[in-house]
């Protein structure tokens, strides 16, 4: 077991058997220079096209340029480092992750792996060695969704899919998108460059535009390492979602004054309902949560005429996330029925399942192996949140490599990783690299 504190503590140096912890610490000490630049007082909080956006893509650009990168602002806002490869202009590897968060945000969720990139990058450059591809690390900026309300925007602009709807959208001051990047100094017109596309390393004719593939190391926001005593694991496949609001309708009546034969009580049919939800999830090992809840007219004394509830269903699979819906909604269906009510269902979000590609997955878990030292095959998860890598995955081949946090605990001050499992994390991921290298030279 390898152990260790968060960035505040000490580590058993004996235990890392000679590792060299000083990139760790330089990252760890990077993630909470990170965390001063908030808009929240008290806890981190950082937007996209916010001043905290600006300030932290400074300092990325400062780092990357440091560790011997050429950057660059992209025309979505996502910051971008890049190390050629054996020649000039070859298609790149991208290793990303994002630097924006949610409200009251942990320090570890998306730049732990922008940080982990650079450092990468870094110990490339200073071996000597060339790659036969050039490495580029990202730093999105939107892939929370926070701000506007649509996630993963930077990396869909990569990634080719961002589409002119998107420029309507208003933050809760009423500015638009569009006025957000004009302020912002970006334009508008232009935010189709930032595009790229697939293309063999050696690709004479793609140029810089091309990429080879896209790896994000990503803390896991679960349990399931920590468990195993594990401080690395290897994504299989990330959560496809589907999210609505469920509307349940009965009458609104004198409770004192309407005996429960005569009731069409649309908080008791839908509290089954919330409760069946729970029950199938368990049932089918999927994910699915409700996670907001309105009863009208919502009087102490009135018998609930409507209420309208979310639903979170996300699974491995959308085959079996769309078979749990299926029986949610008959369950559902069966409920009001029987209780006199109405059902209404009104989906507004729906992302499919992204699969990581075995070539780089396997690369990630031969990098874990030398990392640790075990011929022991890493452990493979698939993740229940989202990630940039999702988008990217519209352009070229995925994989994803988790990192150990504290209990699971994510999108909270709380947030906790060991500095031990961060240099493991680096090593892994830099071996990675090396073995894609070592495939393409072959």
């Amino acid at each position: 077991m390898i152990t260790g504190t968060s960035s505040t503590g000490t580590i058993d140096d004996a235990e890392l058997s000679g590792r060299d912890m000083t990139p760790a610490r330089r990252i760890m000490a990077r993630a909470d220079e990170l965390a001063r630049h908030s808009a929240m007082d008290g806890g981190i909080e950082r937007v996209y096209l916010s001043p905290e956006h600006a300030e932290v893509d400074a300092l990325a650009a400062d780092w990357m340029r440091e560790a011997g990168l050429a950057t660059r602002q992209d025309a979505s806002g996502a910051r971008v480092g890049r190390l050629e490869g054996s020649r000039p202009g070859l298609p790149a590897l991208i290793l990303g992750s994002h630097l924006d968060t949610v409200p009251d945000a942990g320090r570890y969720d998306g730049p732990l792996g922008v940080l982990l990139a650079i450092e990468v990058a870094r110990r490339i450059r200073e071996s000597g060695r060339t790659l036969p591809f050039a490495l580029e690390t990202y730093a999105f900026a939107e892939e929370e969704g926070v701000r506007f309300g649509a996630t993963l925007l930077c990396s869909r602009a990569l990634a080719g899919t961002w589409t002119e709807d998107l420029w309507d959208l208003r933050d809760a001051d009423g500015v638009s998108l569009r006025q957000a990047f004009t302020s912002f100094g970006l334009d508008p017109a232009r935010v189709g460059e930032a595009a790229r596309f697939t293309a063999d390393p050696g690709d004479s004719e793609a140029g810089e535009k091309g990429v080879v593939g896209y790896l994000e190391a990503h803390i896991e926001q679960g349990p399931l390492l920590e468990a195993a005593d594990r401080p690395l694991g290897v994504v299989t496949t990330i959560a496809g979602a589907r999210r609505m609001d469920i509307t349940v309708t009965g009458e609104a009546r004198h409770a004192g004054g309407t005996p429960y034969p005569r009731r069409r009580d649309a908080l008791v049919g839908a509290a089954e309902a919330v409760v069946a939800i729970e029950r199938i999830g368990r049932d089918r090992d999927v994910i699915a949560t409700v996670g907001r809840l309105h009863v009208e007219p919502g009087g102490v004394n009135v018998v609930p005429g409507q209420v309208v509830f979310s639903l979170d269903l996300r699974a491995e699979t959308d085959e079996k996330r769309d078979a749990a819906w299926e029986e949610i909604r008959a369950t559902m269906t069966e409920i009001c029925t029987r209780r006199g009510l109405e059902l209404g269902v009104d989906q507004f979000h729906e992302a499919r399942s992204v699969t990581c590609a075995p070539w780089l997955a396997d690369a990630v878990a031969a990098g874990i192996r030398t990392a640790t030292g075990s011929d022991e095959e890493p452990m493979r998860i698939w993740s229940r949140a989202g990630h940039d890598a999702m988008a990217v995955a519209d352009m070229c081949d995925i994989a994803m490599m988790f990192i150990r946090c504290h209990d699971g605990i994510s999108h909270a001050p709380d947030e906790s990783v060991l500095e031990a499992d961060v240099a493991v994390a680096l090593d892994a991921y830099e071996a990675a690299v090396w073995k894609l290298a070592d495939q393409y030279g072959a």
